[in-house]
């Protein structure tokens, strides 16, 4: 995790619990003079309403503008993970074992960076994926981006 994605998450993440939800997850885009800062809520038993990311938009706007932790132009985004949900822990990748996910990596791993199959788990810091009839352990540090297949039946 890049030193700009761990002071964002640190300043947003006791706000969001403090307003009692979950942060589930926050990404950082750098795009030129326009960024992108989305932070991922969640509640449970019952979800996220458009309601729930409207107060903890307005409450991490102001901690924002109080600590100006971004210099350049931003769009702040408050979303459910929804159905596809990202996954950011390793500890997120143990509770959704038995789910069909996809994963990009950083970096090639075994001569690839994609990879859809069954989450079978974690080992250590390794997420362990079985694509067809190959088990892959990757680290997690590796991982861009991962997400929950959904599954509709």
């Amino acid at each position: 995790m890049s030193s700009k994605l761990e002071e964002l998450q640190g300043l947003v993440a006791p706000v969001v619990e403090a307003l009692g939800y979950q942060c589930w997850g926050v990404e950082f885009l750098s795009q030129g003079r326009h960024s992108l800062l989305r932070i991922y809520i969640d509640k449970l038993p019952d979800g996220v309403l458009i309601e729930d990311c409207e107060i903890v938009s307005r409450q991490i706007s102001g901690v924002l503008d109080v600590e100006d932790p971004i210099s350049a132009e931003y769009t702040l985004e408050v979303s459910s993970p929804g159905m596809d949900r990202p996954l950011f822990t390793i500890e997120q990748f143990a509770s959704h074992a038995g789910e069909q996910v996809k994963i990009k990596l950083r970096s090639p791993f075994e001569g690839r960076r994609n990879f859809q199959g069954l989450l079978r788990g974690v080992e250590e810091q390794d997420v362990v994926v079985q694509v067809d009839d190959h088990e892959f352990l990757l680290p997690i540090d590796m991982i861009d981006k991962a997400n929950i297949i959904p599954r509709f039946d």
